[in-house]
């Protein structure tokens, strides 16, 4: 949803435009340096320094009307850690804004004193669909069918669930689904906080393309 609000023709009113995917990872100077990129579309000089990099991004941003969404903000980002990621920002002009996306409702009340808006789950009927266009089954054998609603579960109502698992079922023969969708890892994700289907796309990568996850 943020993807579509982020490349609408209504937010041509901004700029400059600037997309940041933070994930658990909240580093000041990495995430900083990453809206910097963004928002200058192009690579900026290393730094060490925190204050360096503030003092060009607020150059960037002063007196501009602008746009930063900063996608999948986990709870490792803290209230001080926030104030001093938007001392940068406070330069905009009247009416920019700062999107975040985030999973974890704490993180959305620390942030700022805008109503959350809460994403409900898709119904079952929309996420198989996801499911189906994402595992490219054009004429939908009947042993998929069979498995339509242990895979609707296991996708709860996450369009991101439904995507992953799709693009992971592609590649594999359908006799080989039910041993992914029964994989112990559905349950120990849970309980790690990481999405199942993520968790088991990275299970079957190959070992050479594990490594660029360590």
């Amino acid at each position: 949803l943020a993807k579509h609000v982020f490349n609408d023709a209504v937010t041509e009113q901004f700029y400059p435009k600037g997309w940041v995917s933070v994930s658990d990872d909240f580093d000041l100077l990495r995430v900083t340096t990453a809206v910097l990129e963004s928002v200058t579309s192009g690579d900026v000089k290393e730094s060490k320094e925190l204050n360096s990099v503030q003092e060009k991004l607020s150059k960037e941003l002063a007196g501009k009307k602008f746009l930063i969404v900063l996608d999948d903000v986990w709870n490792t980002c803290n209230y001080d850690q926030w104030t001093t990621l938007q001392s940068a920002f406070r330069v905009g002009a009247v009416g920019s804004i700062i999107l975040v996306t985030t999973r974890d409702a704490n993180v959305a009340k620390m942030m700022g004193d805008t109503k959350p808006h809460n994403l409900e789950s898709m119904l079952e009927v929309d996420c198989w669909e996801v499911f189906v266009h994402h595992a490219l089954l054009n004429n939908i054998p009947q042993d998929v069918v069979l498995l339509k609603e242990k895979i609707v579960v296991k996708c709860n109502g996450l369009p991101l669930a439904a995507r992953t698992l799709g693009g992971l079922l592609r590649c594999k023969r359908v006799d080989e689904w039910e041993e992914v969708l029964d994989h112990k890892l559905w349950n120990l994700s849970d309980q790690m906080g990481i999405l199942p289907a993520l968790q088991l796309s990275y299970h079957y990568l190959p070992s050479k393309l594990k490594r660029c996850f360590t």
